[in-house]
């Protein structure tokens, strides 16, 4: 899977990696995949990460928790987040399918 331009840059300055390591960058963008899939599976469909919002905040979170090895964690911690972009996106493709006439 390609990451979008310049999510894996992006994610290493949130997780505050200056240095340069390949194999460390291989390792961040597996995770960062995996973060996207599961963030899309959530919300219903694929999520823009490249602009500054909730499913971009939630991928970074989940990288970091993930790079922490308490990934068992993130759902639980942020579940609230979670649950609400579901929503959000589950009323948003209902809006779509009935619109008001």
């Amino acid at each position: 899977m390609a990451l979008p331009e310049g999510l894996l840059e992006a994610v290493r300055n949130y997780l505050d990696i200056t240095w340069t390591d390949p194999a460390g960058d291989e390792k961040l963008s597996g995770i960062i995949a995996r973060g996207i899939k599961y963030i899309d599976g959530i919300a219903g469909s694929a999520m823009d990460y490249s602009i500054e919002d909730k499913p971009r905040e939630l991928l970074f979170d989940y990288c970091r928790y993930a790079r922490s090895n308490t990934l068992d964690q993130f759902q639980k911690n942020y579940l609230h987040e979670l649950l609400s972009l579901q929503l959000t996106k589950e009323v948003e493709a209902y809006e779509l399918a009935n619109p008001v006439v």
